[in-house]
């Protein structure tokens, strides 16, 4: 399973915060790395794998596609979230494109390759109000590479992960999937390869040293 470390970047920085309060971010002043300069940051930091989500592009307040393609050159995969909405918005590859549920603007079916993010909040598909597992059974006719479930509502607040949630959601596709928000523990990460999942994001776990560095720097947990 693979270990994605995961980074937010707002007004040029890599910021931190929870729950999806995105105006309540803060710089990363007090994680790991000395810098929350983005290329600092992840030259301190080492992944192996990143995702990365721009966080103005999203709400539409900036842009951080240099920066995003600058840190694909520093690491071995690198998933990008900058709100796409349609297809020809797509990274080049080797970046996987991220399409949020939250954000896109064209049918499913119109996009090839790169990764669906189903994006939670209160236990639902935002903004459809769908169930995550059932959501994930209809878009799995789509042509993407994988799913993420990005549970919003956790993101930052280590709160853990349910087993028997995570194997529903498993059981709903035969693609990639990967996991993230509320990813607290080195347990909670065996828990996810347990049920399958192809990879767990992460980040705060690794700044309050619940999940050590060096798992991080490997990218792997095997």
């Amino acid at each position: 399973m693979k270990l994605i470390l995961a980074i937010d970047l707002k007004d040029g920085l890599v910021v931190h915060g929870k729950s999806g309060n995105r105006k309540e971010y803060v710089p990363l002043t007090d994680g790991l790395s000395p810098s929350a300069e983005p290329v600092s940051y992840v030259t301190f930091m080492k992944p192996k794998y990143l995702y990365a989500a721009d966080l103005d592009r999203i709400s539409m307040e900036g842009d951080h596609t240099e920066t995003i393609l600058k840190l694909a050159g520093m690491v071995k995969g690198l998933y990008a979230d900058r709100g796409t909405t349609i297809p020809e918005e797509y990274l080049p590859e080797p970046i996987h494109t991220i399409v949020g549920t939250e954000t896109v603007d064209a049918p499913l079916e119109e996009f090839s390759g790169g990764f669906l993010s189903i994006d939670i909040k209160d236990g639902v598909v935002i903004p459809s109000g769908e169930d995550p597992a059932e959501f994930l059974k209809t878009a799995d006719s789509a042509a993407f590479d994988g799913y993420i479930i990005l549970n919003i509502s956790s993101v930052g607040t280590g709160c853990g992960i349910s087993e028997a949630y995570v194997k529903e959601l498993r059981a709903a596709t035969k693609k990639q999937l990967f996991y993230g928000g509320g990813v607290a523990s080195a347990a909670d990460l065996e828990t996810l390869q347990r049920a399958g999942f192809d990879g767990a994001i992460i980040s705060t776990a690794v700044h309050n040293r619940q999940i050590p560095l060096e798992l991080i720097r490997e990218g792997e947990l095997c």
